[in-house]
């Protein structure tokens, strides 16, 4: 389970195209997957490692929330030193599963808590930094700004949300832009025609985006009274939030 497979899931025209699923064969495919359809992903994971190595301290946690096979995870334990515990969480088995046999033979693994569990349940306690990855887009819209007020409650002071999103583009030629540019990586990385409207569509049911100034505004209705925008590649933005 180590190795990622390439990814063909949306591929196959005589399959139903049905809600996504982090299922296991999206755990399969996973890596090749993100790697092929999100801009900078490499990027944003490495640097939420830097994040936490900056940010976190001796008697604290950090948070890997809709952790998924613990790239972010795998980059904090990298990252941050021996007195500082990691919780990584998801709903998903096949995710938790991955990410347990990936932390196998890797140093200070035992450091790192994988929960398989909903993240609106766990408790977020004594945080230095709580990462949301990709993740908080397949909440409920109606439940976002409470999950956020429950992570502004359990960091610490001098603690940070390290939250990344997918955006809704605005209706303007520079969104039109955004979402073809989107589109044509995905193209350049492999991916046919079928498989990207194929999993758009399979998307559409379980994903909703929202725009820049949405989150901004919940982050401050949340509690957080700084935020930073530190990263972008075309439709995918990140931002630090702290209290």
């Amino acid at each position: 389970m180590n190795q990622s497979e390439p990814d063909d899931l949306f591929d196959r025209p005589e399959a139903p195209v049905r809600p996504f699923e982090f299922d296991a064969d999206v755990a399969r495919v996973f890596p090749d997957m993100v790697r092929r359809s999100v801009p900078g992903y490499a990027e944003l994971v490495g640097l939420s490692g830097l994040i936490a190595r900056q940010v976190a301290r001796p008697g604290t946690r950090c948070y890997d929330l809709g952790c998924s096979l613990g790239a972010v995870t795998r980059s904090m334990l990298r990252q941050v030193g021996p007195g500082v515990p990691i919780i990584a969480v998801d709903n998903a088995p096949a995710m938790v599963d991955g990410l347990r046999a990936r932390l196998k033979d890797v140093p200070g693994a035992d450091r790192v808590e994988a929960v398989c569990a909903d993240i609106q349940a766990v408790a977020i306690e004594q945080a230095s930094v709580v990462v949301l990855n990709l993740t908080l887009q397949f909440v409920p819209v109606t439940e976002r700004l409470a999950l956020l007020e429950r992570i502004r409650g359990g960091l610490v002071s001098g603690g940070v949300l390290v939250l990344a999103e997918k955006m809704a583009v605005p209706d303007d030629r520079g969104g039109a832009l955004l979402t073809a540019l989107h589109e044509d990586f995905k193209r350049a990385n492999g991916y046919s025609e079928l498989a990207i409207s194929r999993k758009r569509a399979a998307l559409e049911q379980v994903l909703v985006p929202e725009s820049i100034e949405t989150h901004e505004r919940r982050l401050a209705n949340a509690g957080f009274t700084g935020v930073c925008r530190w990263f972008q590649s075309l439709n995918f933005v990140a931002w630090l939030a702290w209290t």
